[in-house]
């Protein structure tokens, strides 16, 4: 039998990823002196915080109608086995504390690649748990904050056009 994660595990790596965006957006927020980078960096760690926040109000809405839907709708745990490749660090830790990529970084250019990875990685992981989100119970939301995150790829990557 397979050991599918439940609805809080699920939510709370979800929670985990945004406070990691949060830790890396305001370290590199710390790294520029000018305010139209700076401030840009510190915009994105509080839509992260927002994100945060969003997640954990659903895992408390979703923590009350698990008794309901004992599983998510993932038959054969295709879903539930993704997520868990993408968390066990074969894709991402998210456990990881992301600031430590920071000392490694010798360029502007190569600190908006690493942030435009990290959140590419948050996007897959979302698309994955969009799909184990029954409808009526937070999949929207999902979807929102999947919108998000692919706005803040566009941000990234067009102060990386820039400075290129």
């Amino acid at each position: 039998m397979r050991n599918l994660f439940n609805i809080d595990e699920i939510f709370e790596m979800a929670e985990q990823i945004e406070r990691n965006g949060v830790t890396f957006y305001n370290k590199a927020a710390e790294l520029f002196p000018e305010y139209t980078k700076k401030s840009i960096f510190l915009k994105l760690a509080e839509m992260e915080k927002e994100h945060e926040r969003r997640f954990h109000q659903m895992r408390l809405e979703l923590a009350k109608k698990e008794r309901e839907i004992s599983q998510f709708v993932d038959p054969q745990g295709e879903a539930a086995a993704y997520l868990r490749a993408m968390v066990s660090g074969k894709v991402f830790d998210p456990k990881l504390d992301p600031t430590k990529r920071f000392k490694d970084i010798k360029s502007v250019s190569e600190l908006l690649r690493i942030a435009i990875d990290i959140e590419k990685d948050s996007i897959i992981f979302y698309l994955g748990l969009k799909e184990m989100v029954p409808q009526g119970l937070g999949k929207d939301k999902i979807e929102f904050i999947v919108r998000e995150e692919m706005s803040h790829v566009a941000i990234l990557s067009d102060m990386l056009e820039k400075i290129s």
